[in-house]
């Protein structure tokens, strides 16, 4: 009989502190010696936009990414020889609504006795972060597009001037004001460039403009006169 009432005391305050473990604000979980996440609690889940049931079996730093890999060298070395210290690593990873965040996590080894392997009871301060930002989409005017398609197609300056009823100087005023808005060296990366932001349409040939938004004429109202 006093085993089982034993049993019942240990299982009620295995309950009480998941109870607590579970309402705790601060970011906390339980892992393995190797950094698997055996247990998590809701704000832990949280800052991985995802439930403390899916964390499970997932590497904490994997999910938290160490900003010096020392520090983790460390930790594991220290680890191997049983050492009970508390551990910290500075992370980062990725906000739920993206954007990224950077913290601390604070390692601390834990078990019933000195020989058993113990787990660790990680928890999470979080220190900061950038909101995430989209990109301004590429604007060029429906002239410049043009200009890039034809130069994909391996049109001469004179043929896209011709093309495009300009003389041979407006099409390289375009071409300059391009390479320095992108950095581009040379007509060549300029292509590439033009590609790579969208501007020109993929896996088509002839080679030919995207849609160019209706308010990127505007970027061409500078050109010099033709």
């Amino acid at each position: 009989m006093r085993v089982t009432a034993d049993r019942r005391d240990v299982v009620m305050w295995r309950n009480r502190a998941l109870m607590v473990f579970d309402r705790v604000s601060v970011p906390v979980a339980v892992c393995d010696v190797y950094g698997a996440v055996l247990l998590a609690n809701p704000a832990m889940a949280a800052e991985c936009g995802t439930t403390p049931g899916r964390l499970r079996g997932r590497e904490v730093l994997e999910l938290f990414r160490p900003q010096e890999v020392t520090q983790v060298d460390r930790i594991a070395q220290a680890l191997r020889l049983r050492h009970r210290s508390r551990y910290q690593v500075s992370v980062r990873w990725e906000a739920p609504g993206g954007g990224e965040r950077y913290g601390e996590l604070t390692a601390d080894p834990v078990s019933d006795t000195v020989e058993e392997t113990p787990a660790l009871l990680v928890m999470l301060r979080v220190l900061g972060g950038r909101e995430h930002r989209a990109e301004e989409p590429v604007r060029v005017g429906a002239t410049e597009a043009r200009i890039l398609a034809l130069l994909a197609g391996g049109a001469t300056t004179a043929r896209a001037a011709r093309e495009t009823g300009l003389t041979t100087d407006g099409v390289t005023y375009h071409l300059r004001r391009l390479s320095a808005r992108w950095g581009a060296g040379n007509r060549t990366e300029l292509v590439a460039r033009a590609y790579a932001l969208g501007v020109l349409t993929p896996g088509v040939w002839p080679p030919a403009p995207a849609a160019v938004p209706s308010d990127a004429a505007a970027s061409e109202a500078t050109a010099p006169a033709e």
